[in-house]
């Protein structure tokens, strides 16, 4: 209960925050609506607080996010790939792995399709592209690291975490300030802040932070376990916290309409069925998506999540102004 209570407040916190809909993540790599970095960089930014907090006092202690090799091209070679079909799949779909249930909840029909093909990139990493991100693992010899920046930086993890959010309010700071398309005000100020606190319920709850892309992975694994004879999965609670991020909000949709946009620019069809997909295998292939990787795993320092969502920034900064 605990893991479809802590999606609940996610999924309201996503609405409440105004990043479910297409046009704002779309307009963001076109560099027209900078309404998501902000919120993002402050949901981080106060996510690492928050976190920092609750490791000072013992209330838990979490691991930073490892690489996720292949064996191709060098140790974070599993992050390029994965960011960047991921930042493709947020571009074409307008949607992320974990905004996309909101946007279900919240009744927009780019949900439903990117939902389509994000189940379909499931069954297609669960069903063969993790067995050969395996094989070529195996092949080549690569191992996973977990490498911190403070250890990258050479300094203190309080420094880091002290720099980091330095880093997040002078690029939010330099957002409001260098361009035409910022939105900034006390809305998405607490934007951030609404996606900050359901990262604290998150860790009251459940000791652990927020993540959605292992979801897609579940449903997978229960898939081929049904067509396949494959092994009984053993782990449902993604799925649980999807479910509740959908279900909050939906509720926060019905007893708060005033959260929810009247009119919103629907991705096309096709777009956020192939974006859907691609978004979900190159998760899976990075070990992450923009809650996991993003929210929280630069709230740990990873060095992994901080090359993941680089290169998603960047691949969706590529391919949105050719599909939109």
């Amino acid at each position: 209960m605990a893991a479809l209570f802590s999606g609940a407040v996610y999924g309201a916190s996503t609405i409440a925050a105004g990043v479910y809909l297409p046009s704002t993540i779309i307009n963001q790599f076109k560099f027209q609506d900078w309404h998501m970095l902000q919120t993002s960089l402050d949901a981080v930014a106060s996510s690492a607080i928050i976190y920092k907090v609750a490791e000072r006092y013992g209330y838990v202690k979490l691991k930073p996010r490892s690489s996720s090799p292949i064996g191709l091209f060098g140790q974070y070679d599993g992050n390029v790939i994965g960011g960047f079909l991921l930042g493709a799949g947020m571009a074409l779909s307008g949607s992320c792995p974990g905004t996309l249930f909101a946007q279900v909840g919240a009744g927009l029909r780019t949900g439903f399709y990117t939902l389509g093909g994000a189940i379909l990139g499931g069954l297609a990493y669960t069903g063969y592209v993790a067995q050969a991100a395996k094989t070529q693992r195996e092949k080549a010899g690569a191992e996973p690291e977990t490498v911190t920046l403070d250890e990258n930086l050479g300094l203190s993890n309080d420094t880091t975490v002290a720099l980091f959010e330095s880093v997040c309010l002078s690029i939010i700071g330099a957002s409001v300030a260098y361009t035409t398309g910022s939105d900034w005000s006390l809305y998405s100020a607490g934007g951030g802040l609404f996606i900050g606190l359901s990262q604290l319920f998150s860790i009251l709850v459940r000791r652990s932070m927020i993540g959605i892309s292992g979801s897609y992975e579940e449903v997978g694994n229960h898939f081929w376990w049904l067509t396949r004879d494959a092994p009984w999965p053993t782990s449902r609670q993604n799925t649980l916290f999807a479910v509740g991020m959908t279900s909050g909000a939906w509720v926060l949709a019905k007893v708060l309409p005033s959260f929810v946009k009247g009119h919103v620019v629907e991705t096309e069809p096709l777009l956020a069925g192939v974006g859907g997909f691609l978004m979900i295998v190159g998760s899976r292939l990075a070990g992450g998506c923009p809650s996991g990787h993003g929210v929280s795993g630069l709230s740990l320092m990873s060095t992994s999540s901080l090359v993941t969502m680089s290169t998603a920034f960047a691949a969706g900064s590529l391919v949105a102004p050719l599909f939109h």
